[in-house]
């Protein structure tokens, strides 16, 4: 697996074509500094995989799940945090340029960060067919 962006779970059910994997942080999350802005909250979360080999693998089973390619981490990272700061600080020195007051520029640039949460939402579909997973067993 080429990918950098690994993670060690357990396959909590399995379908036809889908393996849904219990992922646990690793233990180096749980002492980090920066796992809060990471994403990282030390909870167990689930991660779907669409495979054509789900019946291959069974309900407790130990598996590897990473992205599929590496670049869509970054993708990730620029779509969840890049852009929704550009907007944030775009709207906000905007509307002051406008001479808008401060409180209705705060507000304004608010607005258009719940805006934009509202459309990466609503594109959800599309991240789902761009962002895939793979699966492997672990030795």
């Amino acid at each position: 697996m080429s990918s950098s962006l690994q993670h060690r779970g357990v396959v909590e059910s399995v379908t036809n074509d889908t393996v849904i994997v219990s992922v646990m942080p690793e233990s180096a999350c749980a002492g980090c500094h920066a796992r809060s802005v990471c994403g990282e909250r030390g909870e167990k979360r689930e991660i779907v995989v669409k495979t054509p080999y789900a019946a291959e693998y069974t309900p407790g089973e130990r598996v590897i799940v990473a992205l599929e390619h590496k670049r869509m981490g970054l993708v990730s990272v620029v779509w969840s945090y890049v852009l929704p700061l550009i907007v944030l600080v775009g709207v906000l020195f905007g509307a002051r340029a406008l001479g808008l007051e401060d409180g209705i520029a705060a507000l304004s640039s608010m607005v258009a960060l719940t805006l934009y949460f509202i459309v990466l939402y609503l594109m959800r579909k599309m991240f789902d067919k761009q962002i895939k997973f793979t699966i492997i067993k672990e030795l």
